[in-house]
């Protein structure tokens, strides 16, 4: 999971995932830095992760292609349809190499079963492909799959980075009954989802087993206070704690040191308003 080194600084995953959530370009010391694994959503605790994207660790773990999988999927981000029904869901995250840096390019093929747990295996509903952008980044627009017997709820997706091998697995939700007794279910591809009125947003982060040279670990900048709050940077803040700029609250969601540009309101993946 991800928590500050043993010198008191911030992970490398935590810094390229605060940057993007602030629509920032990052520093150029940040370049290759890699994102936070996972968010964590309001009143959940943090589910089993995918192995932790660092130096060396474990690429995310393959599963099962499973009887339905079709080749030459539509390229396309979203597997809405004219008449689709279903509750509406988006998955985000980032595809990273060994060395937690972010691959451009690399193919997602996604396909999953409808609301009432049926696979289109005639055509080409609930299934498309895409590739990650420039920052190694994914978003895909779908529905919450339904249940059929056997399974409990899933999305599958094939990865294949540049000239690499593919890595089939499949994401799972958390707080389904099934996950219980569905044998191929794995804890550690657990998405973070979380409710948006209606609809449903989830986050996944993949690690793919492609080698690379890990990119230099920044270091916390000058404390500074802002005009009206409590947030400095340079600080140790940890999960939980509480801080205000600006006048409003915000709620640590990841250990890290705060650094100039990371201020609650600009990077969401580290503050939650209160």
């Amino acid at each position: 999971m991800d928590h500050e080194t043993s010198t008191g600084h911030v992970t490398r995953k935590a810094v390229l995932r605060a940057a993007l959530a602030a629509g920032m370009a990052a520093p150029a010391v940040l370049m290759g830095v890699p994102a936070l694994a996972r968010t964590l959503t309001t009143g959940e605790a943090a589910p089993a992760l995918t192995p932790e994207c660092d130096d060396g660790d474990d690429p995310t773990p393959p599963q099962t292609e499973g009887p339905y999988f079709k080749p030459n999927s539509p390229l396309r981000t979203s597997l809405l349809e004219s008449g689709t029904v279903g509750v509406r869901l988006t998955v985000s995250g980032y595809v990273f190499g060994l060395a937690c840096r972010p691959i451009a390019g690399v193919l997602l093929d996604f396909w999953q079963a409808d609301t009432n747990g049926a696979y289109d295996n005639t055509g080409f509903r609930f299934r498309g492909h895409q590739f990650t952008d420039a920052q190694g980044a994914f978003k895909l627009t779908t529905i919450v799959p339904g249940l059929y017997p056997g399974r409990t709820r899933h999305i599958h997706v094939k990865l294949q980075a540049p000239g690499r091998p593919v890595l089939t697995t499949q994401l799972y939700f958390p707080n389904e009954p099934r996950n219980n007794t569905d044998t191929i279910f794995d804890p550690r591809l657990l998405m973070t989802v979380r409710d948006t009125g209606g609809a449903r947003e989830a986050a996944f982060d993949f690690v793919l087993n492609v080698p690379q040279t890990p990119g230099p670990t920044p270091t916390a900048t000058a404390t500074t206070q802002p005009p009206g709050g409590t947030w400095a940077a340079g600080t140790a803040y940890r999960a939980g704690d509480t801080v205000t700029y600006g006048g409003p609250g915000y709620v640590c969601l990841q250990a890290h040191t705060a650094q100039a540009g990371w201020e609650p309101p600009n990077v969401p993946a580290l503050w939650r308003l209160r």
